[in-house]
């Protein structure tokens, strides 16, 4: 898996103004400038990243991009999903199903994820797809686990801990055939 460009400079923008946190509030431009994006790209992400609730502009003297709660209180997860939309692995993946509020909005207005179409011709029989929802799950949590806080700060970053998942059992007899015994091939294993 790989973030999109503007999912990754989205993190680049909002690293790049938690450095100014408790400090004077920041322009797009300034921003621009700092991060060497494209003043448009970093205007269009600033305005996805406030309608999501992490920056906040504030007009007139003094105006500028702030923050909109403490650093520590925006996680990586909220950053990605300010501009990408709910974190889910597949396409047909019952988180995007459920969020996404198909009856509200016109076609041509929603993100790309809700516009795709899903032709997966295993949607209706796959055994996997109800499995998604944990993988969503568990890859949003460790997204989540990461602080604007700890992205900002200078230095090296922390170590970081292997998360703790357990193996899944393996039925020796499928693993292991027996001697003189040619495990299955893909196209043998039905479902």
């Amino acid at each position: 898996m790989r973030l999109s460009s503007m999912a990754d400079y989205a993190v680049v923008i909002m690293t790049a103004a938690a450095r100014h946190c408790g400090h004077a509030r920041v322009s797009a431009q300034q921003l621009a400038d700092e991060t060497g994006l494209p003043t448009p790209t970093v205007q269009k992400l600033v305005s996805k990243l406030s309608a999501a609730g992490l920056l906040r502009g504030l007009r007139g003297a003094g105006g500028g991009l702030m923050l909109a709660r403490p650093a520590a209180a925006i996680s990586l997860a909220d950053m990605i999903e300010a501009v990408e939309g709910p974190i889910a692995m597949a396409a047909c993946s019952e988180r995007l199903r459920q969020d996404r509020p198909t009856h509200e909005r016109p076609t041509h207005e929603r993100p790309a994820h809700e516009r795709a179409r899903h032709d997966c011709t295993l949607e209706s029989a796959c055994l996997v797809r109800p499995h998604w929802a944990v993988v969503d799950a568990a890859l949003r949590g460790a997204l989540a686990a990461v602080s604007l806080s700890q992205l900002a700060a200078p230095g090296r970053p922390a170590p970081v801990k292997p998360a703790q998942v357990k193996p899944a059992p393996v039925n020796s007899a499928s693993a292991n055939p027996g001697p003189g015994t040619a495990a299955p091939a893909m196209n043998e294993i039905s479902a």
